[in-house]
């Protein structure tokens, strides 16, 4: 059974935050580190996460950074939503931006 990995990614200019969240209510969701922001950390990334037979979703927030990583991941087979920052559903009174909590996927 091919089990779903939804990537949430906090995507700047040098760097990728990458979150991880596994299918299901029961799912795990962790913080997997940080990777450069470029083609080939990219690629190792994705070939990290399929090595145990699992398929990835990939999501971020659209910004200044462009669409250059969304066609990079559709390139290489893979599903990704680029989301704009005004539909990301946000709790009351919650201000505290970081990389971390940017990154992890948000469920509805």
């Amino acid at each position: 059974m091919n089990k779903t990995l939804h990537v949430g990614l906090d995507v700047h200019k040098d760097t990728i935050a990458v979150a991880v969240a596994e299918d299901g209510r029961g799912g795990e969701v962790r913080f997997y580190g940080t990777v450069v922001n470029s083609a080939d950390a990219v690629l190792r990334l994705t070939k990290t996460l399929i090595k145990n037979g699992h398929t990835s979703s990939f999501c971020y927030e659209a910004g200044p950074c462009g669409y250059g990583l969304h066609r990079h991941l559709t390139k290489l087979g893979f599903e990704c939503a680029v989301v704009s920052p005004s539909m990301i559903p946000r709790k009351a009174g919650h201000r505290v931006k970081t990389d971390r909590r940017e990154s992890t996927p948000k469920t509805l």
